[in-house]
């Protein structure tokens, strides 16, 4: 009978799309890896991958056997899942990817609780700067700010949190006070983008007692970058105005490091989201992950 290890490290090559990428993730070597598919092939007297130099594909056959196989892996772990509940506590590992500086400032804190709560269940962070694809990197949880777009994810909103146009007092003071609360001057200053809203230079704002206005930035911007804590670290500097997280700068514009720069006005508050990859069944773990940041969000006001 063919072992369940090769039906997950046969889905493991396939959604890595190379043998060197699946016995990275696996933590095997390539010729193990190599060998356990070849092992499987055999077993099943049919070719599922086809081989060259850069890259692998699968056949008819191993199309088939690939979605067969999806099935029997989430099916087991669904028992493995059931089984498991009946103890007290979590096991095993749970993969969580997110943003920087999100990850530093909020979820650091909230995993030492979360994972003190849980001892026998191991959490691996890992950050980065682009979305990754959940299923071929093997991700259990996605934590995402801004708006979900990839409908092929499930997704629970967390919390959501304002945005701030700030700036430095040393800018402020080179400009004049007339920029302050003024969105049509404010669009002339040098402007600090983070790559994600770069196709986004038009905002609509709510004001007080209802009025509304809009910041629409022209030109080149003076600098993008997918990194949120350079846009701050460039604002605090006085090179120009950012539109940043307030529970990223909170402590700036409480210290007057940084300025509001249109306190009478808002922007559309965005959101903060828990993705995760779409099954008929979702592990104990990502439940229990999901419940207890969204509480923690609720009950500290971090990141919100």
């Amino acid at each position: 009978m063919v072992s369940l290890d090769r039906f997950e490290l046969f889905c493991a090559v396939v959604q890595a799309g190379s043998f060197t990428g699946a016995a990275e993730r696996l933590q095997q070597t390539r010729a193990a890896v190599s060998f356990s598919i070849k092992q499987l092939e055999a077993e099943l007297g049919v070719t599922l991958l086809t081989r060259t130099t850069r890259r692998i594909a699968l056949t008819d056959a191993g199309e088939r056997f690939y979605q067969r196989c999806l099935q029997v892996v989430e099916d087991a772990r669904v028992a493995i899942d059931e089984a498991r509940a009946e103890h007290a506590g979590l096991q095993g590992s749970l993969r969580i990817t997110s943003t920087v500086e999100y990850g530093l400032k909020v979820l650091a804190p909230a995993l030492q609780a979360f994972c003190r709560l849980h001892p026998d269940l191991s959490v691996r962070l890992e950050t980065h700067t682009s979305q990754v694809d959940l299923v071929r990197e093997r991700f259990d949880v996605a934590i995402r700010l801004g708006q979900a777009q990839d409908s092929s994810y499930r997704g629970v909103c967390l919390a959501t949190y304002d945005v701030r146009l700030v700036l430095a007092p040393s800018l402020l003071a080179a400009h004049g006070p007339q920029i302050i609360d003024s969105p049509s001057h404010l669009a002339a200053v040098a402007q600090l983008v983070h790559s994600r809203f770069e196709q986004n230079s038009r905002w609509e704002l709510q004001g007080d007692a209802g009025r509304s206005a809009v910041f629409e930035t022209h030109g080149t911007p003076l600098l993008v970058t997918d990194n949120a804590s350079i846009l701050r670290a460039f604002a605090v500097q006085g090179a120009g105005v950012a539109l940043l997280p307030e529970w990223l700068v909170a402590d700036d514009l409480a210290s007057g490091q940084l300025l509001d720069a249109l306190p009478a006005y808002r922007f559309a508050r965005q959101s903060v989201y828990a993705l995760y990859p779409a099954s008929r069944h979702v592990p104990r773990k990502v439940r229990a992950w999901i419940d207890f940041i969204k509480a923690y969000l609720a009950e500290t006001g971090a990141g919100t």
